[in-house]
């Protein structure tokens, strides 16, 4: 009981002694134990590090997880050491959602089948979104988070011991200032002067020892500097990783739901009216009426294979079109396309609705519809 009560009066004391060496320093009437420039330097630097890597991390975790509420559900769990619940991505919902649409109006219709279609894409983009998170929580968030946490706690924590320390050494170094004023005017030597030198070297000796962990662990800061660069690296191979996924998926999807919709809209020609976006849902539709010829039947579509001698154009019927984005002809029978550019276009008797007659002055050839907006 005794030696705590005596421990505890001494942690006072000292405290109470930075304390006051601490607003002496402020106040300019004590004089300050100064770092070499070097340990500065090291100081600023890993104060920049650590500053940088919050806000890094910050807006990464932003980047991967939008949404405030579950980036602070997800903080939480984290802190009580408990495995975060596995969440169905926006993708994997939409997808979710456009299949039981398809299952009431019938995977059957052209509405259900293009669902069915779209939603196994949107869960195709699901899954490479998890896989990209969970790659970049692994490789990039938990080194940066590891340093913050872990390095940085106990740099923090020697330097707080290095500062008490340099505290202590300058309040010694006063003491003995004051010692050998009192011995001056004494004219005689003091026990006091002893005392003061005596606890001013175990100061300097405490302080050079304390000054050399510390800057040991700010010199470590490169390795940490090397740690993320590789951690960077790999987050972009993952992001890129992503995208890349994304786009290839996109693009088949593009090429299934083009194959698919000579079968969705058999007699209707569909023209864009958004002219600025070229991959955008057609808002109206408009229809050109395909005459049958005397071997066909009513509503039956004829694939017919024309050549450029053999594209004649109506009397009447031909408008213009703006082309939405570039084309590149498959065969001679088939006109190449720039995007945004002007052609006048009509329809033959017996054509796929999914193709038009195009001209551009003395070439012809067959153009998608998918690729053109029609004008009035």
């Amino acid at each position: 009981m005794d030696f705590n009560v005596k421990k505890l009066a001494s942690d006072a004391g000292v405290f109470f002694t930075r304390a006051v060496q601490f607003t002496e320093e402020k106040l300019g009437h004590s004089e300050k134990t100064e770092l070499d420039a070097h340990f500065e330097n090291l100081l600023a630097r890993a104060d920049t590090t650590k500053n940088w890597t919050e806000k890094i991390l910050r807006q990464t975790e932003v980047l991967l997880q939008p949404n405030p509420s579950t980036r602070v559900e997800e903080f939480l769990y984290e802190k009580l050491d408990r495995k975060v619940p596995s969440r169905i991505t926006n993708g994997e919902l939409l997808a979710q959602y456009m299949t039981e649409a398809a299952g009431e109006f019938g995977p059957g219709t052209p509405y259900g089948m293009t669902l069915l279609k779209v939603g196994e894409t949107e869960k195709r983009l699901g899954g490479a979104e998890r896989d990209f998170i969970h790659s970049s929580s692994i490789n990039f968030l938990t080194p940066l988070r590891n340093f913050l946490e872990g390095d940085w706690r106990t740099i923090s924590k020697e330097r707080r011991i290095l500062e008490n320390r340099r505290l202590d050494l300058d309040a010694c170094k006063a003491r003995l200032k004051k010692a050998k004023a009192a011995e001056a005017k004494a004219a005689l030597w003091s026990d006091e002067v002893d005392k003061a030198e005596h606890e001013l070297r175990v100061a300097q000796t405490e302080f050079d020892r304390q000054g050399e962990v510390t800057r040991l662990l700010l010199e470590g800061i490169s390795s940490t500097h090397v740690n993320h660069l590789r951690c960077l690296h790999e987050f972009v191979e993952a992001q890129a990783t992503y995208y890349a996924q994304c786009y290839q998926y996109m693009v088949d999807l593009q090429k299934q739901l083009g194959s698919s919709r000579g079968e969705i809209f058999p007699a209707t020609l569909v023209v864009n009216s958004d002219s600025t976006s070229p991959l955008s849902t057609p808002a109206s539709a408009a229809t050109i009426p395909v005459a049958p010829t005397a071997a066909s039947a009513p509503g039956t579509v004829v694939e017919s294979s024309l050549s450029p001698s053999d594209l004649r154009p109506p009397a009447s019927g031909t408008r213009k079109a703006r082309v939405l984005y570039d084309y590149d002809a498959s065969d001679s029978s088939e006109l190449a396309l720039k995007s945004d550019e002007l052609i006048t276009v009509y329809s033959l008797p017996g054509m796929d609705p999914d193709w038009l007659v195009g001209e551009r002055g003395n070439q012809k050839g067959k153009v998608p519809v998918t690729y053109l907006e029609l004008l009035s």
